[in-house]
């Protein structure tokens, strides 16, 4: 897309490269203690053991074995809860919530090998009954740290109706990052079966990542395509180990991009795309934020892919507004401030609004990710419908119906 058209939606190319390289930056964690990487394949494998041989599944965490922490806090307002049984099926529900978002964006608590795999089977249980009264639908960026085992583990667990879009990071140079993921992936799917998977999504902004990184202007450049052989190779392979498995029905698989960086070749190879779309990075103000994160997603992804003889189904795969900035400087998009009422008034123009279209979406997201506001500062940290502690913002929750 030419400059001008970005600038016609409010929107210049240069500043979304500047904020989304930010956002590459924080993800590319998860491939970068090249020393970890041993370590972690070896917990990984160990704990989806542990989830076929384990009458008692869980003590499941991020290494296999028993895990007695619990640094998440509170869930919910504090209403939420597991019953004096110890069954997770059995919560309290919180009336302050209700099932109106399409889907909710989610990286568990300490799945980044950078922070040391810290995630446990007792933190998502409590996030899948926090979700769960919210959507039936949630999305993961990759699969390090165990985090696939146990979001299915804690679905299986809680007996929630809740649809998985799992996720394998890709990252440039490092091959060893996608094969161990892939194969994480292919061991919670035959510990876990299908039910709950309704996608496979190789790489996350890896064709942003790419271009910045290469100075490349054109994403469908043929420099561009370079990177985008490496994706869509692991494509291939993705498709390939999942018709190894002979599986009951078939996963579609996808790609996750920045909203203007998708490259063509790499459309025509998935079954669908998930397009960040975020209105604060565009500068608009919040009374236009809504409108604009629809415009944007049907000129800039629905109509193209429409064009291709695949026709790959187009998802937002990020969209939200920040409730806070941790410095001033970055307190308000040059429009607009990043503020809980204007959180509010995001969700309340967009939520119901989008749902009634039809647009499916992932809401960004589900909670404050502390990690980011430490390393980044910024509204980095504060995205979240809930704190970072998993209480509720004050915010009210939209009531409306859900695709």
């Amino acid at each position: 897309m030419s400059d001008v058209h970005y600038q016609s939606l409010g929107m210049s190319s240069t500043l979304e490269k500047q904020q989304q390289r930010s956002k590459r930056s924080k993800m590319i964690v998860i491939g970068s203690l090249v020393g970890l990487l041993v370590i972690i394949a070896v917990g990984v494998s160990v704990g989806v053991v542990v989830s076929k041989n384990n009458s008692k599944p869980k003590s499941l965490s991020t290494t296999g074995g028993s895990s007695g922490s619990t640094s998440g806090g509170s869930s919910g307002g504090g209403s939420n809860s597991t019953s004096s049984s110890g069954d997770p099926s059995v919560f309290t529900k919180d009336s302050s919530l209700h099932r109106s978002l399409y889907g909710l964006a989610y990286t568990p608590e300490g799945s980044l090998p950078d922070f040391g795999c810290s995630s446990t089977l007792e933190n998502v249980i409590k996030d899948v009954q926090l979700m769960s009264q919210l959507t039936n639908r949630i999305r993961l960026y990759g699969a390090d740290c165990n985090q696939t085992a146990l979001v299915l583990e804690a679905i299986k667990q809680t007996k929630v109706d809740m649809q998985v879009f799992l996720g394998n990071f890709v990252v440039e140079g490092d091959d060893t990052a996608y094969t161990r993921q892939r194969d994480v992936i292919k061991s919670a799917i035959q510990t876990y079966g299908t039910d709950h998977i309704a996608g496979l999504t190789v790489g996350n902004e890896f064709m942003l990542n790419y271009v910045t990184g290469h100075n490349i202007q054109d994403v469908n450049s043929a420099a561009a395509d370079t990177g985008a052989a490496i994706l869509t190779a692991n494509i291939a392979d993705t498709r390939s180990m999942l018709s190894s498995l002979n599986l009951p029905k078939t996963i579609p698989v996808g790609n996750s991009d920045a909203g203007s960086y998708f490259n063509t070749k790499v459309l025509e190879a998935v079954d669908y795309g998930l397009a960040n779309v975020h209105a604060w990075f565009a500068n608009t103000t919040i009374d236009a934020a809504a409108g604009w994160v629809t415009t944007f997603f049907q000129e800039t992804n629905v109509a193209p892919a429409a064009l291709l003889s695949n026709k790959p189904k187009m998802y937002i795969a990020e969209t939200g507004w920040p409730s806070a900035s941790s410095d001033v400087s970055n307190a308000n998009n040059g429009a607009s401030d990043a503020s809980v009422a204007n959180l509010q008034k995001f969700i309340d123009t967009f939520v119901c609004q989008a749902n009634t279209a039809g647009i499916p979406y992932f809401y960004f997201e589900y909670f404050d990710e502390e990690w980011k506001d430490k390393k980044y500062g910024g509204v980095e940290g504060h995205w979240g419908l809930f704190n970072k502690d998993r209480t509720l913002k004050s915010i009210t929750i939209p009531d409306c119906a859900s695709p």
